[in-house]
């Protein structure tokens, strides 16, 4: 079973893709391929071998395992006792920061899951979805916070360094910073100045934490309450512009479609 989702243009922060339970049969291989997105597979039963960056890994119930965006991953069943695993595939803003808190990264690919059965019933909530008229892709992303809350939950806790403390900080203060002044003239130069920190290095650590520079997560998150006032008021375009802090509704246009695949009133159109 596997069920792939259109796109959601509301769930910028975290979206689902897809997701799926499978009986792999004896020798079942995917891969070696890459994917635009994030993937996480929970072992309810059976044996298989995990390839990613280099590294193998033999795993079995208890475990599962992430792959990342644009890196190689290959995966195979065992020809005795093939797995049975579920999986979620899904994408955004805060996807890396959440992963992050479970200790999850490309260096670092393996995780515990040793209630399998509580995987297997996400997916099962996630299929009966299916028969709602509304409101099915809020009922989906919280689902799909519920699976990562579980596997975060999961992780036994590491002593958090005072280096680390003092990032998270700073990651924090230009989070911040944007969605209180995301409306006004922000550059990325304002922000470093705010936080106490030279440019180049305060991006640098932002894209390691985030997976994007501070610029584009500025402006995904501009789009991202454009697109609620374009869905929920009257503004025009330009006010909308405006308000998201853009003085040119043309650059606003472009910026917009290149974030959200349509124009500002395509997008209006369709809510």
């Amino acid at each position: 079973m596997i069920e792939f989702l259109p796109p959601n243009l509301h769930q910028l922060d975290l979206h689902l893709i897809q997701f799926g339970m499978e009986q792999c049969s004896p020798n079942h291989i995917v891969g070696p391929g890459v994917r635009d997105y994030y993937k996480i597979h929970c072992i309810l039963g059976g044996e298989g071998n995990f390839e990613i960056g280099g590294n193998g890994y033999r795993l079995g119930p208890g475990q599962g395992f992430l792959i990342a965006p644009g890196i190689v991953a290959r995966y195979a069943s065992d020809p005795d006792n093939p797995w049975r695993y579920c999986w979620i595939g899904f994408d955004g803003i805060k996807a890396a920061t959440l992963l992050g808190q479970a200790g999850l990264s490309v260096e670092q690919p393996i995780f515990r899951a040793e209630d399998a059965q509580y995987y297997e019933g996400i997916i099962g909530r996630m299929e009966e979805t299916a028969s709602m008229r509304a409101g099915r892709d809020i009922r989906l992303t919280g689902l799909l916070y519920e699976w990562l809350s579980a596997v975060v939950e999961a992780q036994t806790p590491q002593p958090v360094p005072p280096e680390t403390r003092s990032r998270d900080r700073y990651i924090a203060q230009v989070v911040h910073m944007i969605e209180r002044n995301y409306a006004n003239r922000l550059t990325v130069a304002a922000i470093a100045r705010f936080v106490g920190l030279q440019r180049s290095y305060l991006n640098a650590l932002f894209q390691e934490e985030m997976g994007c520079s501070i610029q584009q997560h500025l402006i995904a998150y501009r789009m991202r309450r454009a697109g609620e006032l374009l869905a929920s008021t009257p503004l025009s375009v330009g006010d909308t512009a405006r308000s998201v802090g853009y003085d040119d509704p043309l650059l606003f246009s472009k910026m917009f479609r290149k974030t959200m695949g349509m124009s500002p009133t395509e997008y209006r159109n369709t809510r």
